[in-house]
């Protein structure tokens, strides 16, 4: 599975940004996608996940704010972002596992996109 993220850039405090990821390879394999976020000297951290069933799940910092989908082909993710704060500047990652979504962990994914770039300021 290959991912490749695009969308980042930077946006004022309160602004909205939407972030894609297009998954191509074997992309039957990958049952959960799922978007992830480093900060400056911070551990990367789940932001929200996909089920190939459907099901969402998000961060307790995001929940409310941000909203996880994918195409109806199934071959892009997307990651749009509402009520931007300073907080969540990051590089955003797109990952996928084979696995059923878990616990939104990094150790779960298997696959992952080099990263885009989301910074939020004033």
């Amino acid at each position: 599975v290959q991912l490749a993220e695009s969308g980042g850039t930077s946006v004022q405090i309160g602004g909205s940004l939407a972030l894609s990821c297009e998954v191509s390879g074997h992309r039957y394999t990958a049952n959960c996608l799922g978007w992830f976020r480093q900060g400056p000297g911070q551990e990367r951290e789940g932001v929200a996940s996909l089920d190939d069933d459907g099901t969402s799940t998000y961060a307790t910092s995001v929940k409310g704010r941000f909203t996880i989908f994918q195409d109806d082909a199934k071959k892009t993710l997307y990651l749009k972002m509402n009520s931007l704060k300073p907080e969540d500047t990051a590089i955003y990652y797109c990952a996928a596992s084979p696995w059923s979504c878990g616990q939104l962990s990094p150790p779960e994914f298997d696959w992952w996109g080099q990263g885009t770039q989301v910074t939020v300021s004033s």
